[in-house]
């Protein structure tokens, strides 16, 4: 009797441990939703933003390259010749500048001052000729004739004296205001031309935007490319985005933000870390590249899960099982 009972107790036990280790699994299985996507990576096409003859393409195919590293080259002497044009008018630009500002040297308002006073004497002189020559001609000593030269003269040096005062002012009060401010703008054009040509030269050298591998060698050195046209295509280390669908029973279990652990097949047992970026808001049928376990006629939401990886192993279009962990996730969603 004893044994009967103790027989059933072991089994009432095991049956109960199995029980709740189901319920345990049901409730993992619950709290874990799987997907189903492809890899997507970014790529770059890399080019010049000015036209030249391509000197230099210093990576092949499958080669790694660091953010801002130089990757191609073209001759740059046509930029420097710009360059150097366009430093020589700001040159130009900035002495006049300097000139119009700083007003006439003294040397010449001296000048100015000792034409005034040459001028002046001359007509005093033939003021007091001509006064001379007034009382001679009233008494008929000389002709009208002779009286009228000397009259004409006077008054010819009375005009060339005040047009040597004129001068001698605008001397003294140098340049106009106007002309100084054109010579400003002319300046500032002039060095916004050697900011272009500087520009201009430095876009000679093409760039990677971002650490990556070159994916495509389009161009070799000795090629006259077009501003913009293709040299490099570069696919970039981050972001790894992986691109996967939700059919709609699903989605209020998926929000931004929620813990991602991305599977692929070639190691199964090390996930890669991760988290929903996105859930887009239109519905879709699914497309045929991702399987999935029910109708692929059924309409599903893409899912943008936003990958960190801690190597290379994900790569572009590679096929990925995708957990999402509801019970690791902080926030729950609004």
């Amino acid at each position: 009797m004893k044994k009967t009972l103790l027989l059933l107790v072991l089994v009432a036990l095991v049956a109960g441990g199995i029980f709740f280790w189901k319920m345990e699994r049901q409730a993992e299985k619950k709290a874990t939703l799987t997907l189903f996507g492809n890899v997507e990576i970014r790529k770059v096409d890399l080019g010049f933003r000015v036209a030249g003859r391509i000197s230099e393409v210093m990576f092949q195919e499958g080669e790694r390259v660091a953010a801002g590293q130089i990757v191609a080259r073209l001759e740059n002497s046509p930029y420097l010749n710009e360059l150097e044009l366009a430093l020589a008018q700001q040159e130009q630009a900035a002495a006049q500048l300097t000139k119009l500002e700083a007003g006439n040297r003294p040397q010449e308002i001296a000048q100015a001052e000792a034409l005034v006073r040459e001028r002046q004497a001359t007509a005093n002189n033939l003021t007091i000729e001509y006064q001379r020559q007034k009382n001679l001609v009233s008494t008929g000593t000389i002709s009208r004739q002779s009286f009228d030269d000397v009259k004409a003269k006077l008054a010819e040096a009375e005009a060339r004296l005040a047009t040597a005062r004129e001068g001698l002012k605008l001397m003294r009060e140098g340049f106009r205001s106007e002309d100084i401010h054109a010579a400003r703008a002319d300046l500032r054009a002039a060095r916004a031309r050697s900011a272009s040509a500087r520009t201009r030269l430095d876009d000679t050298q093409c760039k990677a935007p971002n650490a990556g591998i070159i994916l495509t060698r389009v161009e070799e050195p000795g090629a006259i490319i077009a501003a913009g046209q293709t040299v490099l295509t570069l696919s970039l280390d981050t972001p790894v985005w992986i691109r996967a669908y939700i059919e709609e029973p699903d989605l209020g279990r998926v929000y931004p933000g929620m813990t991602a652990q991305v599977y692929t097949d070639s190691r199964p047992q090390k996930p890669y870390p991760g988290k929903v970026g996105s859930v887009s808001p239109e519905a879709e049928f699914t497309p045929k590249t991702v399987q999935t376990e029910e109708l692929r006629t059924r309409l599903v939401y893409k899912v943008r899960i936003i990958a960190e990886p801690t190597d290379h192993g994900l790569r572009q279009g590679m096929p990925v099982t995708v957990k999402l962990l509801e019970n690791q996730q902080q926030h729950s969603p609004e």
